[in-house]
């Protein structure tokens, strides 16, 4: 055979029994993996399955306790993800690791500048790159004023950017629009007919069938399922991903006869608005019942509950009226909701969830501070731990110990102290805002059960998503948000996925 043609045919990685261990425990045990040329390959499995730690050995990103990478042929083992880059492999991570002080062109052309550089010539150059790959983002926009889904597509086109022969996609689409999603969908399809490699993980199972040529799934660090996607169903997936079907758990119709009534209405918002993003929006939020919102990036859905949560203000003049139990109140900061009952649940868990630095047991300990209606409180160790052990138990937060960073968690396990932290407060109402998002199908069914329980408990609680078959299985009833006010109302028995879009768009 030719060097050519062995080129062609031998994987452009493959790894051999690779082991990654923290502190003793193993992330990844005894993997083998292979990724072709030219192919899409998705990895699928649930959180802490290894999924990340895998792909950050192929990237530089930490270092394997025991196997080997071959890359093209030539064992290999990267120092940094520089080093991975300059050889060809990019990661486009879940949290973005962009420069928040820099320009979307700064940081677009960040390791690959010219000794001498124009601005003027960079923004241009920027901007017709962005275009070309129908990514709508302004490249002398300052990173840290961008939301999430626009950050993940200047992270997604710094990838692209470097022309590297292996791309790996960490949970890429959990921040886009469908409208998005294609245009991601048909840019990925793009490079794998220029010959790029490409790693897909997602807990989108969907999207991992219509998009890869072939499928490997982890389970506790451990490959359990490795093929053609034409050999795996939705079913056949979870199974291996979890050792159970979940489809009918995570998203059965609803029953009729299991939908709460709504109780004695608790929250009463009329008439608010805050600049162009919400619009003299209205709607009531009641007891014991989950108020699901639907609605596409831009609708003013987020900025809403924030400004109900005191994270934002409404407009001073002409900015609506928010009432708690018939009381009208105006946050100024969100300790103020907090001491009212009022929590919310971010969206961006990495920014705005935990200190990633600090332990499960001080994150915990430190939303109970937030709640405390005493202004000076002796700090006791023994209170935290016993707190963090009620709260770990109840949430199934799985870790080491309490003392583990939060940091070292897997996302599902983050997303469980953040609502933890909210919980520990002991509020009247609930808001949350896409609580699944980047987290897999076991963690789904274990937060979407903490969910169900509060509004059974009597809790008034919202949860905005972006997820249709979410919004129709949580839901009692669900409202649709639109350029900055809610439109449309729906029982959970009438709306349809289709119904539901409809009111969003048009």
């Amino acid at each position: 055979m030719e060097p050519a043609e062995a080129r062609a045919t031998e994987p452009v990685i493959r790894l051999e029994n690779v082991s990654k261990l923290y502190r003793g425990v193993p992330a990844v045990k005894n993997v083998s993996f292979e990724l072709r040329r030219g192919e899409i390959h998705a990895l699928l499995g649930e959180n802490g399955a290894g999924k990340s730690t895998l792909t950050k050995i192929i990237a530089g990103v930490v270092e394997a306790s025991s196997g080997r990478m071959i890359h093209n042929g030539v064992e290999a083992a990267y120092a940094n993800p520089n080093a991975a880059l300059q050889a060809g492999i990019a990661m486009v991570f879940q949290e973005t690791s962009l420069v928040p002080s820099m320009t979307v062109a700064q940081n677009l052309y960040l390791g690959s500048e010219k000794f001498l550089n124009r601005l003027r010539g960079i923004y241009i150059s920027a901007q017709q790159f962005l275009q070309s790959l129908n990514f709508s983002v302004d490249p002398t926009a300052m990173v840290e004023t961008l939301g999430a889904a626009k950050k993940q597509m200047v992270e997604i086109a710094r990838a692209v950017h470097h022309n590297a022969e292996v791309i790996i996609f960490d949970e890429p689409t959990a921040t886009l629009t469908p409208e998005e999603k294609r245009h991601f969908f048909a840019l990925v399809r793009r490079l794998k007919a220029r010959g790029v490699s490409i790693v897909f993980i997602s807990h989108a199972l969907e999207e991992a069938l219509l998009l890869s040529d072939r499928i490997t799934i982890l389970r506790d660090g451990e490959l359990v399922a490795t093929g053609e996607t034409a050999s795996f169903d939705r079913e056949k997936i979870i199974a291996a991903m979890v050792g159970r079907t979940l489809s009918a758990e995570l998203y059965r119709q609803r029953d009729e006869a299991k939908i709460r009534k709504a109780g004695r209405k608790v929250l009463s918002v009329q008439d608010i608005s805050m600049g162009a993003a919400v619009r003299n929006n209205s709607f009531s939020v009641f007891e014991g019942q989950i108020t699901g919102v639907f609605g596409l990036i831009g609708s003013g859905r987020t900025e809403t509950f924030k400004i109900v949560s005191g994270i934002y203000k409404r407009d001073f003049l002409r900015g609506g009226s928010i009432e708690l139990d018939d009381r009208p109140v105006r946050y100024v900061v969100p300790r103020e909701a907090v001491k009212d009952g009022i929590v919310y649940v971010t969206e961006d868990r990495k920014s705005e969830g935990f200190f990633e630095t600090m332990s499960i047991a001080e994150n915990l300990f430190g939303g109970l501070l937030a709640a405390d209606r005493e202004q000076h409180r002796i700090i006791s160790h023994a209170e935290m731990h016993e707190l963090s052990r009620e709260w770990s138990k109840q949430l199934n937060i799985r870790a080491i110990n309490d003392n583990a960073r939060v940091v070292e968690l897997s996302g599902g396990n983050q997303q469980k102290v953040v609502i933890g932290k909210g919980l520990v407060q002991k509020p009247r109402i609930v808001i949350f805002d896409e609580p699944t998002r980047g987290v897999d199908v076991g963690a789904i069914a274990e937060i979407h059960q903490i969910i169900n329980r509060l509004a059974d408990e009597g809790l008034a609680v919202v949860v905005i998503s972006s997820y249709l078959p979410e919004i129709l299985n949580l839901s009692d009833r669900i409202l649709v948000c639109r350029q900055g006010r809610i439109v449309e109302e729906f029982s959970p028995t009438e709306a349809t996925e289709g119904k539901i879009m409809y009111a969003a768009v048009h």
